[in-house]
């Protein structure tokens, strides 16, 4: 017997459809003559007939009962009598990607004890029982405890999904380093991408794709950023000279890698130019594999695909599919890559790998640069294509997919885009007028900040206290749900109008559990977001000798993977600070939510 049925139901609950239905179904057309389908019937020993269109779309059932109700009332025209005339419709059916909890409550809904399973093309390719359903739940009540429990096993699943895919998008750099004849650099990354390949295997051989609960889907994103940051240090510790003690060229290279993968973008690195070509290429790499495989965990792990049924019309009007949506985005983003790294070769002088390289780190609002004085000759072309690039970072993969797709985008998603515009135009004024930068650097670094890019020109520690106010708030902000830019998040802020409603017992009571969690979820953000950079500041002043207003400035930018940086950091910092630091842009990426929710259950 199971040790915890309740568990093992919900598991099996969340299983696909199609790893349970019968794939023997009889498919006739509706003028197809009932004696010549009960015949079929009986040839075939089945009990029901999907009929179908000339198209052979689905569109009625028949059962054995039904044949004969109908022949024995109209036995004079029994040779005349065809299924359209004795079929059931409409026909419910069920698409392929549902749960088995999706088809019980439908046929719940319905009551109906069958469900037809169509695919994407409307066409039948199976058909789900409600006494199958019955007897996979009661084959889990009464399966003895297994090594990995179903929920690990989901977790373990989709964790191997997840660094085989960031293996394959790492052959990229790999291939480049080795076109460029940069053999070390070229094995370090080939053996990060094997690393990745390989425990991807292991971990889709122990586990299951499958659905995932909120604190699992957390338990996943951490664990996947985690490993992601500490496979990624291997090419750093390749480059590492022989003079550094093993334990500060871990420190480094995982604090590195972790700017990298969280898009995090603190470099300890003050003329990147001196090394290889091909290595400032893989560090970009990394926060565009950081910042698009962030967005495909969220997807997968918080909206699997039975849930993007509810999502239709918020993208495209019409049901998702996981393909679709991964591929379109992948495609989108590529083109947004190479049309920045054009539009900076055209209006600059840099060589293309460069381009590519700020290209990358801009999109993923990262912040790593090819080298040092890349950006302090920018014309104002180029600085108007990198305020852009880094925009398109901050808003929503929706707007992308809706954009390219043509569809009109829904008020909710374009609220959004409008409040973080507004907070963004309204910022660039006000530090226009306390900074005293012209219009243009100041769009600049508002811009940097509030999307989380983390671009700067020269270092911050000279700006005034205003100055530092108004960033430091941008970075908290952040950008917009769904997109590589990271901080609170602008859907995050609408939130907050419930808050009056939260204090007062009597509204609170009136409100659903979803928006009561969503507004707890928020205040823990806003607070926490604060209270830790409050504390790695008193930490960082005391080490490194600056001055509190500038390790904060610091902290805030780690801590919301902000990347604007005053020049506090570096590789002199001690290694367990570097370690802690890097641990800290992998909770601002997870915005630190997703481990209140490992380790506070009863929010969820």
């Amino acid at each position: 017997m199971s040790s915890n049925p309740e568990k093992a139901v919900s598991y099996i609950l969340t299983k696909s459809v199609v790893d349970y239905m019968d794939k023997d179904v009889l498919l006739l057309n509706q003028n197809t003559l009932t004696r010549e389908a009960a015949r079929m019937l009986q040839h075939y020993e089945a009990d029901d007939i999907i009929v179908t269109d000339e198209k052979r779309n689905p569109i009625g059932i028949v059962t054995d009962e039904d044949i004969l109700n109908s022949v024995s009332d109209v036995t004079v025209y029994a040779e005349a009598t065809s299924l359209k005339n004795v079929m059931s419709t409409p026909l419910i059916v069920i698409n392929e990607k549902s749960t088995l909890q999706d088809a019980l409550h439908k046929m719940r809904d319905n009551s109906i004890r069958k469900l037809p399973i169509i695919d994407k093309k409307n066409q039948v390719i199976g058909i789900i029982f409600q006494a199958t359903i019955a007897n996979a739940i009661r084959d889990a009540t009464a399966t003895p405890p297994r090594l990995l429990s179903p929920p690990i096993k989901a977790i373990l699943g989709n964790l191997g999904f997840v660094l085989q895919f960031a293996g394959v998008l790492l052959l990229v750099p790999a291939i480049v380093a080795t076109i460029l004849s940069e053999t070390e650099i070229a094995t370090g990354i080939y053996l990060n991408t094997v690393l990745l390949l390989v425990t991807g295997f292991f971990l889709n051989s122990y586990g299951e794709k499958a659905s995932l609960n909120l604190r699992q889907a957390s338990i996943l994103v951490f664990t996947s950023l985690f490993l992601l940051t500490l496979f990624g240090t291997t090419p750093y510790l390749y480059i590492s000279t022989p003079d550094v003690a093993p334990v500060d060229a871990f420190s480094n290279a995982f604090f590195s890698s972790a700017a990298g993968f969280t898009t995090g973008g603190i470099s300890l690195y003050d003329t990147p130019e001196d090394l290889p070509q091909s290595f400032t290429f893989y560090r970009s790499f990394t926060q565009l594999v950081g910042g698009m495989s962030f967005i495909y965990l969220v997807i997968t792990a918080f909206y699997p695909e039975s849930k993007l049924q509810s999502m239709r019309g918020f993208i495209s009007g019409r049901t998702l599919h996981m393909r679709e949506l991964f591929g379109t985005i992948t495609i989108i983003f590529a083109l947004y890559i190479v049309i920045v790294a054009l539009l900076l070769w055209i209006f600059g002088e840099r060589n293309m790998m460069d381009n590519f390289s700020l290209a990358m780190s801009t999109l993923a609002t990262g912040g790593f640069l090819p080298n040092s004085t890349i950006l302090q000759d920018l014309l104002w072309q180029e600085e108007i294509v990198l305020i852009g690039a880094m925009i398109l970072g901050a808003l929503p993969f929706t707007f992308h997919y809706g954009f390219v797709r043509k569809k009109f985008l829904s008020p909710k998603l374009g609220k959004e885009v409008l409040a973080y515009f507004l907070i963004l135009i309204s910022a660039t004024l006000l530090f226009m007028l306390v900074s005293d930068f012209n219009p243009l650097d100041s769009a600049f670094y508002s811009v940097s900040a509030s999307t989380t890019a983390g671009l700067q020109r020269e270092s911050l520690s000279i700006l005034n206290p205003a100055a530092h106010g108004i960033l430091i708030i941008l970075m908290i902000i952040g950008g917009c749900g769904f997109s590589t830019a990271g901080g609170i998040k602008i859907f995050r802020l609408f939130h907050l109008k419930n808050f009056r409603n939260i204090l007062n017992k009597e509204r609170r009571n009136l409100l659903p559990s979803e928006i009561k969690k969503e507004v707890y979820s928020t205040i823990i953000i806003l607070a926490l977001i604060p209270i830790i950079a409050l504390i790695t500041a008193g930490h960082l002043a005391a080490i490194e000798n600056v001055s509190y207003e500038n390790a904060f400035f610091e902290s805030i930018g780690v801590i919301t993977t902000g990347g604007l940086s005053a020049g506090v950091i570096d590789l002199d910092t001690d290694s367990s600070t570097k370690v802690v630091l890097a641990f800290l842009m992998i909770l601002g990426r997870l915005e630190i939510i997703a481990i209140i929710y490992i380790f506070v259950p009863k929010l969820i």
